[in-house]
């Protein structure tokens, strides 16, 4: 790498610490990173579901790459590194961001899995303690970074779905919409222990799914095909969807298609007529996420230009950033 230094970049990719840490819920850990650089963090107005990128140690209490000296290629760069060496990179929402100036904190909510064997993200949380350190790579005010698909134009209602991986950004989103918004918010979550105290509009509903053994989707999907009149179905569409149907990079909103669909110009999204006036953000496990788009769009003629569909995992297969 050259010797550029780290601010020239026009995102922050710095050192953070862990400032605090708390088990909010049986299968959910909150973090609390911050750095003197955070003091730079920032967006052009609502964090919304605002993603940024976390590098932890390929095991917990190994070593962290270093970044001071990051040009623009730095990314090929690390990839270049032993995976030992280089740590790896997941794909956090930020939950909250609190303090200012040089006390400057990421809030960040991580699903543990504690049903299954946990990647290398949620162990590093786990096993996380106050003083141990990660890498962050985040939108540096003033910059272009991407990384927020909540964009409900002239929707005049909201509907929210997810399961427990998009519970974060449900919850931060629910947070910052205006007073008198209207909708209703689905989370489905491994256990009744894993309903958590949210912050939202009076005229949004909130539903808690716990699924307590059962399978992923099998109670999301039957509640928002009720909630929208659409009939309850007897078998979760996770079920129902074949595994060549399943994209595990699922990404679809009005403005990008990992599946090569045709997409809108913005303008076109803020000045869309939609359909009843909803907005719908719907995020979790791919099949399922699936399974809930192709009800939606296919079966039922929702439009694209209201809709966001966002794969943020896939059961049985490892993430990759």
């Amino acid at each position: 790498m050259t010797a550029t230094p780290t601010h020239a970049l026009p995102l922050l990719l710095e050192e953070v610490e862990v400032r605090r840490v708390d088990r909010i819920s049986p299968s959910f850990v909150r973090l609390q990173l911050g750095s003197p650089a955070l003091a730079d963090l920032g967006v052009d107005g609502e964090w919304w579901d605002q993603r940024f990128k976390l590098i932890v140690p390929h095991v917990p209490g190994g070593p962290l790459p270093r970044f001071e000296a990051a040009d623009a290629d730095w990314y090929a760069a690390w990839l270049e590194r032993p995976v030992e060496e280089r740590g790896v990179m997941r794909t956090y929402t930020i939950r909250e961001v609190v303090g200012e100036g040089a006390d400057t904190r990421i809030v960040v909510d991580i699903v543990l899995h504690e049903d299954g064997e946990m990647g290398p993200g949620a162990a590093w949380a786990a096993a996380a303690q106050v003083g141990d350190r990660a890498v962050v790579l985040a939108p540096r005010r003033g910059q272009q970074f991407g990384g927020i698909e909540f964009v409900p134009g002239t929707a005049s209602r909201v509907l929210l779905a997810g399961d427990e991986t998009a519970v974060p950004a449900i919850t931060a989103i629910l947070a910052q919409l205006s007073p008198d918004a209207r909708g209703a918010a689905f989370l489905e979550v491994p256990m009744i222990g894993d309903i958590l105290s949210v912050v939202h509009p009076e005229g949004v509903q909130i539903v808690w799914l716990p699924r307590e053994g059962a399978p992923l989707g099998s109670r999301l999907h039957p509640a928002v095909l009720e909630h929208l009149g659409l009939g309850a179905v007897a078998e979760a569409a996770a079920a129902q969807v074949a595994d060549d149907e399943v994209d595990p990079d699922l990404w679809e909103t009005p403005t990008y298609s990992s599946s090569g669909e045709p997409v809108l110009d913005p303008v076109v999204l803020r000045e869309a007529d939609v359909r009843d006036g909803l907005y719908l953000w719907i995020a979790g496990e791919s099949r399922v996420v699936t399974g809930l788009r192709r009800a939606l769009v296919k079966d039922h003629g929702f439009d694209r230009r209201q809709v966001a569909f966002m794969g943020y995992w896939r059961q049985g297969v490892a993430m990759k950033s």
